[in-house]
């Protein structure tokens, strides 16, 4: 080999680690108040499980971690979940947090991902809910969506799988897919979890971050409800153009039609609703109980100004460890 084969080799391999474009590093905000004034459990304190057995790519010492120190302020036990669903391993929870679950060999650029759970998997969550377990499923677009489906079908609820756009005049900032659900807009439902025990807890705005669409079983309640201008596309390249396309200004929600993406109207981004003796929330979008810094300075989730994203984490926990 010659002298200047390695150099050569080096600016070869700089070159092309130049053309690749940079994704933006989520991490979790420092800065993040992580503080409770009132906690909800000083005498008790309920244990809830973060799943991180099933390549999670939110976990309680990773992108979750100041949603788990919010809630170990809060009262509660906080602990990671290590094994795969038995009755015996779900038996010493009280709430079980699974957060964008991901199946084998996928991670969160692929564009699918083969079923995170087992179906007895699927089955043992199913009974410990109806013995009064609570439940929250988070699963955000694609690849998760597919990922965490066959355990959503359990509980009768529907994924859109794709990527959510809402040119909603109201949207958040200036991005068409950071999705604002507020009473102000009629997507807020007025429940029990957005009421708070007090005045001081009531949620008037919630952000979320793209995410996909729900549709729920007989008797759900709709907490964050889609509106008549939100659109689901199936894939990451196509949700880019869909947004491009949401931006321009000739843009009419009256005479708008797209290839690109279905309506998702009617459907939802959070659902509430009992199964036997038990309690469980779907939530269509993660980074809403992330607090992170998304790029050099962007602030996405319960750090985002103007959102009430904290407190409604709260009051999610709050209802399914029967608070509320």
């Amino acid at each position: 080999m010659s002298a200047h084969g390695p150099l050569a080799l080096l600016a070869a391999v700089c070159a092309a680690l130049s053309m690749v474009e940079p994704v933006p590093q989520q991490r979790a905000d420092p800065d993040f108040d992580t503080s409770v004034a009132v906690p909800a459990y000083v005498k008790t304190h309920p244990v809830v499980t973060i799943d991180q057995a099933h390549n999670n790519f939110h976990t309680a010492d990773g992108r979750y971690q100041p949603f788990a120190m919010i809630l170990r302020h809060d009262g509660y036990v906080v602990q990671a979940g290590r094994g795969s669903f038995t009755a015996e391993v779900l038996k010493p929870t009280n709430v079980l947090v699974i957060a964008n679950a991901l199946g084998a060999g996928a991670t969160a650029n692929t564009e699918a991902s083969p079923p995170a759970f087992t179906q007895a998997e699927c089955d043992a969550v199913r009974a410990w809910v109806e013995r009064g377990g609570s439940l929250l499923l988070v699963s955000d677009h694609t690849p998760m969506g597919a990922a965490n489906a066959i355990l959503a079908r359990t509980f009768g609820v529907t994924m859109g799988q794709g990527f959510v756009a809402m040119p909603n005049p109201t949207h958040h900032r200036a991005g068409v897919t950071q999705l604002v659900f507020s009473r102000a807009n009629g997507l807020l439902a007025d429940h029990v979890i957005t009421r708070g025990r007090t005045a001081g807890e009531r949620v008037t705005t919630v952000v979320t971050f793209t995410g996909q669409s729900l549709q729920g079983p007989p008797g759900a309640v709709t907490l964050l409800a889609l509106g008549g201008d939100a659109w689901e596309a199936p894939s990451r390249a196509e949700s880019q153009e869909l947004a491009a396309e949401f931006r321009q200004p000739s843009y009419d929600a009256a005479t708008f039609r797209t290839v690109h993406a279905v309506p998702a109207a009617g459907r939802a981004q959070g659902l509430a609703f009992s199964v036997g003796t038990g309690r469980v929330v779907v939530l269509g979008e993660a980074a809403l109980l992330s607090a992170q810094i998304s790029g050099a300075d962007g602030l996405m989730g319960m750090n985002a100004p103007g959102s009430d994203d904290k407190q409604f984490a709260l009051n999610v926990l709050h209802w399914l460890s029967r608070v509320l």
